[in-house]
């Protein structure tokens, strides 16, 4: 058995800290094997750089996912060749790295996958999700295989974890920044959420200062979000899965704030 934990979209310094203090004694807790990150938030609220791939990379994740904002910084392209990073896979072919990667732990390989939805999302002009995931599935052998679908429709997400059912591993949802309640193993034993949440302030609205999000909502003119600071909150998940099947067996919430400092 193989335990994975996939960390909510991280937003800038106070998700960066949460990650900071929290994610060696989860990982010791849990006895984590592998730790995958949606990073696509890090760099103030919007993309990736280099430091910042560098700091999550030393707290301990393995692998970065991205999505919508991914190109959003002034980064060389030669940035999304690392390793480590993973950007959508549905996107034009002249982007800059790979939206799908193998890696191996204890002998055991694990895929991991980068998809984003369609339903309102505007930025990178994806394709079909399920076109591009059965593409992948059709080149590739690994048993264990983890989705980050990134996605903004909560029936999309679930309508992609149902037609790939015992197809992958893990579909799980990011974006929405908010942690859903509805963690599951589908009948045919992938597991699923519609959104693993957010690293980000807690007194926030999906990561920024709740001021400009309120006037723009209120009044519907432009505003400038500005990214929340403060006490921050932690949201992730935790799969297990055999590796010999790539089925998983169960999955489970991590929440902490500071109304649940402790709650591991």
């Amino acid at each position: 058995m193989i335990k994975i934990l996939m960390v909510g979209d991280v937003v800038s310094k106070s998700g960066r800290a949460m990650l900071e203090t929290h994610l060696k004694a989860i990982k010791e807790k849990h006895q984590i094997d592998f730790i995958i990150a949606n990073g696509e938030n890090v760099t103030h609220g919007k993309g990736i750089t280099k430091d910042m791939l560098n700091k999550l990379l030393s707290y301990g994740c393995d692998a970065i996912t991205l999505g919508n904002h991914a190109f959003r910084k002034d980064t060389h392209q030669s940035l999304f060749e690392h390793p480590s990073l993973i950007r959508p896979y549905n996107i034009h072919k002249s982007a800059p790295g790979v939206g799908t990667r193998v890696y191996e732990i204890n002998n055991i390989k694990i895929r991991v996958t980068n998809i984003l939805g369609q339903v309102y999302i505007g930025e990178l002009k994806p394709t079909n999700p399920f076109d591009a995931l059965d593409e992948i599935i059709a080149l590739s052998d690994e048993k264990v295989h983890i989705v980050d679908f990134h996605a903004q429709a909560t029936g999309e997400k679930m309508a992609l974890a149902y037609e790939f059912d015992g197809k992958v591993s893990a579909i799980l949802g990011t974006h929405t920044h908010v942690q859903t309640a509805d963690e599951r193993i589908l009948e045919h034993k992938t597991a699923y959420i519609s959104d693993v949440g957010m690293c980000g302030a807690y007194n926030s609205i999906i990561g920024s200062r709740p001021n400009e999000v309120i006037y723009k909502s209120r009044t519907g003119l432009p505003a400038s979000f500005e990214i929340a600071v403060g006490p921050g909150q932690l949201n992730a998940v935790v799969v297990s899965i055999d590796e010999e099947t790539g089925q998983a067996s169960e999955i489970y919430r991590i929440n902490i704030n500071p109304e649940k400092q402790f709650n591991y």
